[in-house]
């Protein structure tokens, strides 16, 4: 991240579009369009069947694990949010209440509430689409109740992953560390403005040398792991793009390893710990769908001034991977609200349709380099023809998106 953002302070958000109300409800109140038993286990997430038809779908979730447990239905990519049931107490159930609209989905369990969760399997809802009626203000809160969950998922799933780059790093097993670094990171930057609202912590987290440097901050987290990771070459320059990268620093001693291994664990934990506060939610309901736009716009922001330019992942190389993990927070949030554009008219269809078709185009142009799952090329690959189709769209992306919370608002 780059010191500019310290003033973006809402967050980014996901929701599937094929989702339109979720929540949890009492199992008297389910209704009966759709009714599945769920069995969370230790080693699998049971579901009583994997099809149904569209509407209105009850998953009465019990909970067969000594650990609290969650339940998520998932959009075909395998990571928007559907619905969730979370904090189901051992030998309890719960039941997840949602409007699906035709499509493919996934089920999984998370015993424990970290980590990738077991037990993913297809889902697939046919029949004919949805119109969901109801009052606005309560589609409006149910929106920013997926962000929460989303918020939390991929928190949850960032906490063991630092923890296993951080015991590569210590250890000193640098090769596997560098594989994990980027992937690593996914979790954080589709969440990023979350921590970025909290102080210091995303300094503390993710700053680069240069930004640290330049509000005499103490430089810990990601990217002084990444320097001694990639230890830079003679003659190479510091990421401010002047100063010698060698000039008053050295490689981490074993001990100052662990010291900047245990304080990225620490901030990941207390990052973790916040997102499962009341804090979080009161936050994200005093923004409401306002904030969630915003965020929106906020990563495509992080993707303009800091991953585009390669200041990012100085030493790896790995910008890609961030910006393509921004992009997907970005459209995530967008799609959590563009149904509230589109009931604006002609004028909000005609501005989503202008947004879809610019993350489209600004996903085929990240394809011809890589892929979050398969890797990406090194940033110092990219040709300056092709920094400038990303400028490009990403441009023609941010002036229709920028018209969005003004749209949603209205």
């Amino acid at each position: 991240m780059t010191n500019s953002h310290r003033i973006l302070g809402v967050m980014a958000a996901t929701g599937a579009a094929a989702l339109v109300l979720s929540g949890c409800v009492a199992k008297s109140d389910a209704a009966a369009t759709g009714a599945f038993d769920v069995s969370s286990t230790d080693s699998d997430c049971a579901v009583s069947a994997s099809t149904a038809q569209s509407g209105t779908l009850t998953f009465d979730v019990t909970n067969d694990t000594d650990q609290i447990s969650e339940f998520y239905l998932l959009a075909e990519d395998g990571l928007r949010i559907v619905g969730e049931v979370e904090n189901i107490a051992p030998a309890a159930s719960r039941t997840l209440t949602v409007v699906a609209q035709p499509g493919e989905y996934f089920t999984l369990c998370k015993p424990g509430m970290i980590g990738d969760g077991i037990g993913k399997t297809a889902f697939s809802v046919s029949g004919d689409r949805v119109e969901v009626d109801g009052p606005d203000a309560e589609q409006k809160q149910q929106a920013v109740d997926l962000y929460a969950a989303f918020v939390k998922d991929q928190v949850g799933q960032l906490v063991p992953a630092v923890e296993d780059f951080v015991a590569a790093y210590e250890s000193g097993d640098d090769e596997a560390a560098r594989t994990m670094f980027p992937q690593v990171r996914a979790y954080y930057e589709r969440i990023e403005p979350v921590a970025e609202a909290l102080g210091d912590l995303d300094p503390r987290i993710d700053y680069r040398e240069v930004d640290a440097v330049a509000e005499d901050l103490e430089w810990t987290g990601f990217h002084r792991i990444e320097k001694d990771l990639w230890v830079p070459e003679q003659g190479a320059l510091n990421s401010d793009g002047e100063t010698p990268a060698w000039q008053d620093w050295a490689p981490s001693t074993p001990e100052e390893r662990a010291d900047y291994g245990d304080l990225l664990l620490a901030d990941v934990q207390e990052l973790y710990d916040y997102v499962h506060s009341d804090d979080l939610t009161t936050a994200l309901d005093d923004q409401g769908i306002g904030g969630i736009s915003n965020g929106a716009i906020a990563l495509l922001d992080e993707v303009a001034t800091g991953k585009i330019s390669g200041e990012e992942d100085w030493w790896s190389g790995t910008d890609l991977y961030d910006f393509a993990a921004n992009v997907e927070g970005s459209k995530m949030a967008f799609s959590l609200v563009q149904d509230f554009a589109v009931s604006q008219g002609e004028e909000g269809q005609a501005l989503v349709t202008e947004i879809e078709d610019g993350y489209e185009a600004l996903d085929e142009s990240l394809a011809a380099h890589g892929s979050l799952s398969d890797g990406f090329v090194s940033y110092d690959e990219l040709t300056d023809e092709d920094k400038r189709e990303f400028t490009d769209l990403i441009n023609a992306l941010a002036e229709p998106l920028s018209q969005l919370t003004s749209t949603v608002l209205d």
